[in-house]
């Protein structure tokens, strides 16, 4: 029997019983193999299966890991977090590695004039790239300048970004002591890098990062950086990044059970793909999501890409995962996402010492990335939101399918914070979702009509679901959508997890 055969024996037998003994296998084996040979051939796919074992006399027993507990901050971890997300800048060991990885790949030093201006046309390229229309992208950053130009202008920001997404599923009590983290499309290995760098926030969580990445280049660069970085004491083991074509991964070995899959601006470059192929591909790996994981998808926050998020995740939703956050569905209902642009910001980072080099040009703005906009969506197995909300019967809110016809009406909305601040300094506005609203809708709030009771529109983080009692309906058919206005008399509560 080949290797291949013997462990889909074993999981064929862990998936029938609980626990089984070792020498139990060896009926199903066309050449005899004594146990200590098998438990040889079995102890490095061990945790790829889930599986323990424990030497039991002559003989050893194979049995289902249990679900690893959920890892809550206490305080001076969350002290620790605050701070953390205060830096605004890469490691940085991690900065020069960047720096030494150009260096060696191109032959010269990264800061001379040569190399500096290839680079220069690596990032204009991916940039002008970027603003085609999604069927006519190429995005490919596979190979030569185009993954050297991805490390000097992308990196920065998505590393950065990582933080407070990790942090936010930190804070929520969706990380574990144990973490399995299957990051599908790794590049250069921005998540794993971020994961390791997170985790010593975290005083015993551990994690083992599984990344998969199809382009030999990026799978180098991936390489480099890890090597430069890692160190011995850490809490997080990274493993070699895995050849594959997340779209087929073909014989790739990958975890059995996974408490986390990332997929951290791939799918968007997937352009030949329609989305119930997207969703293929998604649900492919959410069969090896835990019963209490989490499936993390995150985009730039472009218009056209963070709207086919918001498309791609209803699909998901129908195709049996449900919404964690950002979305709140208050009544219930799938809504019309086709014209959802909806993305959260951080605080801008720093420019790294590359990006001021770089510069140092005729034209510096277009090679300093430092805005943190992204937009995600987090989706589960077992139903759990973020911020649960159960209308009473008979509640007076009005579903925003229906705002239509309240035009010049004051009503009652119960409804999600779904962006940033979108005004200007005389007027806040926020874009509002309930689940139900065919055509977008804005909370209002004029700088002078704010007060104790409606100030909950501009504090409330995004995604949280607020009951805006005493608003004006209007039609703006310049942008055809709906504002509510806020004024004095205006009463704006965040209803957190209580019913409203």
């Amino acid at each position: 029997m080949t290797e291949k055969q013997f462990i889909s024996t074993i999981k064929y037998v862990a998936s029938a019983k609980p626990a089984f003994l070792l020498s139990e296998i060896a009926v199903y084996l066309d050449d005899p193999e004594t146990v200590d040979q098998m438990y040889a051939a079995l102890l490095p796919h061990l945790a790829d299966l889930g599986l323990a074992v424990k030497k039991i006399r002559d003989d050893y027993e194979i049995s289902r890991l249990l679900p690893s507990p959920a890892y809550f901050l206490n305080a001076a971890e969350e002290q620790r977090l605050s701070e953390y997300l205060e830096l605004r800048t890469i490691p940085p060991a991690l900065e020069e590695a960047i720096g030494q990885y150009i260096t060696r790949k191109t032959g010269k030093d990264w800061s001379d004039p040569v190399i500096l201006e290839r680079l220069r046309r690596a990032i204009v390229a991916q940039k002008d790239d970027y603003w085609k229309p999604t069927n006519k992208r190429s995005l490919l950053y596979t190979k030569g300048y185009s993954v050297l130009g991805y490390l000097a202008y992308h990196f920065p920001v998505y590393f950065m970004q990582t933080r407070h997404l990790l942090a936010e599923l930190a804070r929520d009590g969706l990380l574990k002591r144990e973490m399995t983290i299957l990051d599908l499309g790794t590049g250069p290995g921005v998540i794993p890098l971020a994961v390791a760098d997170f985790w010593t926030c975290l005083d015993t969580a551990r994690a083992t990062v599984f990344p998969v990445e199809r382009s030999k280049e990026h799978i180098e660069a991936f390489t480099h950086l890890v090597k430069s970085v890692a160190t011995k004491d850490s809490l997080v083991t990274i493993k070699p990044a895995l050849e594959a074509d997340i779209t087929s991964p073909g014989e790739v070995a990958l975890p059995e059970r996974v408490d986390l899959i990332v997929f951290s601006n791939v799918l968007n470059e997937l352009a030949g793909l329609p989305v119930a192929a997207r969703v293929d591909v998604v649900m492919k790996y959410a069969d090896r999501l835990a019963p209490d994981g989490t499936i993390l998808i995150v985009e730039p926050a472009e218009e056209t890409t963070s709207t086919n998020l918001r498309v791609l995740s209803l699909a998901l939703k129908k195709r049996g995962l449900s919404i964690y956050a950002p979305c709140t569905f208050v009544w219930g209902t799938n809504c019309t996402p086709d014209r959802c642009w909806s993305f959260q910001t951080a605080p801008s980072i720093r420019p790294t010492r590359i990006m001021n080099i770089l510069a140092v040009c005729d034209e510096p703005f277009r090679y300093v990335n430092t805005d943190i906009k992204y937009s995600y969506v987090m989706l589960r197995k077992d139903g759990k939101t973020r911020s649960p909300c159960h209308l009473p019967k008979g509640t007076n809110a009005m579903r925003l399918s229906r705002i239509h016809l309240n035009v010049g009406k004051r009503i009652t909305v119960v409804a999600a914070k779904m962006s940033e601040d979108l005004g200007d300094k005389e007027t806040h506005m926020f874009r509002l979702c309930d689940g139900s609203a065919e055509k977008p809708v804005y909370g209002v709030l004029p700088v002078f009509h704010i007060t104790p009771s409606n100030r909950d529109l501009v504090s409330a983080p995004y995604g949280a679901v607020l009951e805006l009692r005493d608003v004006l309906v209007r039609y703006n058919p310049a942008h055809d959508a709906y504002n509510v206005l806020v004024s004095r008399n205006t009463q704006i509560n965040a209803t957190g997890n209580r019913a409203v």
